[in-house]
């Protein structure tokens, strides 16, 4: 089993997640804050997850409040923004860490696996992930690309067995 199955990570629901439930499927993971003024790329990704989960696309979100406490609130603010502004409907997570000691293993591993410019860190909020449906990390997207951008990646990462 590859190893970004063997992680574990809790949604907003405080309910844990792991992630062999998603195997077979293309996972985006995106490290995500309601602050910044990337926020509005929580409409692109539930405009894909809309236009390509019947297809086998899971997005995951990991809010995260290390870049410029961008991401302050609970996890009933963090939910309810990201329903009530944007219609998420996309799994969600706990607010996590992606950078230091105690950066969450889902981000551990995908450094490692796709290190960016900064080597071993995220750069900024909206950092993006793209796993095939083996499980193997695919490419590693900037903050600033757009998820209109990825969409190609989406739909070969989705033809590939």
């Amino acid at each position: 089993m590859r190893p970004f199955y063997q992680l574990q990570a809790t949604n907003l629901q405080n309910k844990l997640i792991d992630m062999s439930e998603y195997q077979g499927k293309v996972v985006l993971i995106v490290n995500t804050a309601s602050k910044c003024g990337l926020t509005p790329q929580y409409e692109g990704l539930q405009k894909l997850y809309e236009q390509y989960q019947e297809k086998g696309l899971v997005i995951l979100g990991f809010p995260c409040n290390q870049f410029r406490q961008q991401e302050p609130g609970d996890t009933k603010q963090i939910s309810e923004g990201c329903l009530i502004n944007y219609g998420v409907s996309f799994e969600m997570f706990e607010k996590i860490e992606v950078n230091g000691k105690n950066s969450h293993p889902i981000y551990q591993y995908l450094k490692s696996a796709l290190p960016g410019i900064l080597g071993n860190n995220i750069k900024w909020n909206f950092t993006k992930f793209l796993i095939g449906r083996d499980g193997k990390p695919l490419k590693r997207f900037a903050p600033t690309t757009k998820p209109a951008a990825i969409e190609n990646f989406i739909k070969q990462a989705l033809i590939e067995p």
